[in-house]
């Protein structure tokens, strides 16, 4: 499929005009950091009560970089004001997630780090912003460092933007601590900035109200010095004025060191660089992009990604939230993500793939999937087998929801042959023929599962899967003996369509275990699809015969800087629909599979 060829619910996504860099916690993203300053542009936070991203930002064109920045480090040695873009801007990616710099201001070496705390003693809805300062001329140098900003724009977003229609408001609080927040009451969130020590404050009003937090070091030549500041997040300003005073009791060192070695407990290995660097680097970014906390609830959700250059924004499916996003933080946290297939089920079981939700339930698009409604049991199923805890069904909430899910599929069951129906493709395409291989697949997959998670009695309810499996040789088959291919779907009347549905494509079987990736048929038919530029084929491709040539094209693929983004380009640069959380989940946890269980190497 090309652009051209996109069905009308994706439209157009263009990708940032800037290489931004990213980071961010559960209960915050810092999306748009700009690679020439260092000034962050946006804060994007989710709000359960609002069934959205709440946005804070400098400038409603912050996504370009060109408004004033919501904060942006300052430097002045002896008086005389550095740019810090001026002498260019050397970053690189501490543990793939945490942006930091180097640059110079006139004789000081100046070394920043902008880092959201994560980790168990260090989870907290905030960011911190370190800066370090070497004095390598020949005198002494008084030092004005400091963080100053605007608040020019806020926002609501689903997947669209609703901008705030009350006033914004920056404030003065006790202990230099500056509030920024909306002037109508109730808000739904507000943020506290402060640094680390005694601050010079200022405060100017108007319809975009600025501020200025700054402090003052003397160096001897020579003499380093650290200064940071914080930035703290509430579901209103006493909240927020509170979080940001608990980050400065525990101190930024302190958070810095929680993080750094909370990230690398996550790190996945494959003896190959260049290849762990693109699967840790997705891998975060589907860890704390399509999985956040709610700020006025306290919690976790599943969203498509908190990217705010996403089309999907931050609703989701239940296929994607549990075949894409969980694998890859089971690759790193099992226990997260133990807790979230449990979350899934309680907000989104009670009608398994009945379509598009938002993040708290609340059906957004309707359009039952047969792969959404299998894609509890799969999930299970997968957590099962890779981490060993079989006592995750003794979860009341997860029984309920694979009795309902398996009732859902059993209702879908054809008259006549052990296969199922579906209404709408992966792709959100009306099915063509509403028996489709991908689904089937997935189903027996699911039904091996039914069979050992139901109770006895409802067990026995359990379509047997090895009769699916064969019936899915039986009326998938297309060409002439010898040099049969797979079909896409059938209507089971003797009409097929061989059109794969680029997210649910045939690709895929053998990780549904429905055929092994040696089979002459499912070869045949991998040779046909061939590559695409729609990125979810090239991934599903690792599985097929040409896995040595995908994966090194995956490990050299620019991406969208590095990121998952749907449509490419032969070489791999991302062309449209980037910044897709899920997806670089997908990517992570399928290079890592197929590395580490089919030993497959680039």
């Amino acid at each position: 499929m090309t652009l051209s060829e996109l069905p009308p619910v994706l439209g157009a996504a263009p990708l940032p005009t800037l290489p931004w860099q990213i980071t961010g916690n559960h209960w915050l993203a810092l999306p748009c950091i700009h690679p020439a300053d260092g000034a962050i542009h946006a804060v994007s936070l989710l709000h359960r009560g609002a069934r959205a991203a709440v946005e804070f930002a400098g400038s409603a064109d912050f996504l370009e970089g060109t408004g004033a920045p919501l904060a942006r480090p300052t430097v002045a040695v002896d008086g005389v004001k550095v740019e810090l873009a001026s002498g260019g801007v050397a970053w690189e990616r501490a543990l793939q997630w945490l942006p930091t710099f180097t640059c110079q201001a006139a004789e000081m070496v100046v070394r920043g780090t902008v880092f959201a705390p994560f980790g168990r003693d260090a989870d907290i809805a905030g960011a911190v912003y370190a800066l370090a300062f070497e004095n390598r001329g020949t005198v002494t140098r008084t030092v004005a460092v400091g963080l100053e900003g605007t608040l020019g724009h806020r926002q609501l977003r689903v997947r669209t933007p609703r901008p705030a229609e009350d006033a914004h408001r920056v404030t003065r609080a006790a202990d230099d601590v500056v509030l920024l927040d909306g002037a109508a009451a109730p808000g739904v969130c507000a943020l506290a900035l402060a640094a680390d020590g005694a601050a010079v404050v200022q405060v100017h009003g108007g319809s975009a109200p600025s501020y200025s937090i700054t402090r003052e070091l003397t160096l001897a030549p020579g003499e380093r010095a650290e200064v940071a500041f914080f930035l703290a997040a509430g579901p209103e300003r006493d909240g927020a004025e509170a979080t940001v005073g608990v980050m400065r009791r525990r101190g930024w060192r302190a958070l810095l060191t929680a993080t750094r070695d909370a990230l690398r407990a996550l790190e996945q290995g494959t003896g190959l660089d260049s290849l762990d660097a693109l699967i840790n680097r997705n891998l975060l970014f589907a860890y704390f992009y399509s999985v956040g906390r709610a700020l006025d609830d306290a919690h976790f959700y599943l969203v498509r990604s908190r990217a705010p250059w996403c089309a999907w924004g931050v609703t989701v499916r239940d296929w994607e939230a549990l075949a894409w996003t969980v694998p890859a933080i089971q690759l790193a946290d099992p226990a997260l993500a133990r807790e979230l297939i449990l979350r899934a089920c309680e907000v989104h079981g009670y009608a398994p793939g009945r379509g598009v939700h938002y993040f708290d339930g609340t059906l957004f698009e309707p359009g039952f999937t047969l792969e959404g409604a299998a894609s509890y049991a799969v999930a299970t199923e997968r957590y099962i087998r890779e981490t060993g805890d079989d006592q995750i069904v003794e979860e009341v909430v997860l029984a309920d929801t694979l009795y309902v899910s398996h009732d859902e599929i059993a209702s879908r069951r054809d008259t006549d042959q052990p296969l199922y129906r579906t209404e709408v493709t992966l792709d959100r395409r009306p099915a063509t023929h509403p028996i489709t291989l991908h689904g089937n697949a997935v189903v027996a997959f699911a039904l091996d599962a039914f069979g050992k998670t139901l109770d006895e009695e409802a067990s026995k309810e359990v379509q047997d899967p090895s009769a699916v499996r064969a019936a899915l040789r039986r009326q998938f088959a297309a060409g002439t003996e010898g040099k049969t291919t797979f079909a896409a779907a059938t209507d089971l009347k003797g009409e097929r369509t061989l059109d794969d549905d680029p997210v649910g494509s045939a690709l895929w079987l053998p990780l549904w275990e429905a055929v092994d990736r040696t089979d002459s048929t499912y070869r045949r038919t991998a040779k046909r699809i061939g590559s695409s530029d729609r990125l979810v084929v090239q991934i599903a491709r690792l599985f097929g015969p040409e896995a040595s040539d995908v994966l090194e094209w995956l490990r050299r693929a620019p991406l969208g800087h590095g990121l998952a983004a749907e449509f490419v380009d032969a070489e791999g640069h991302a062309i449209s629909h980037g910044g897709d959380a899920a997806l670089s989940g997908l990517l992570a946890y399928s290079a890592w599979y197929c590395v580490h269980a089919h030993g497959v190497r680039p």
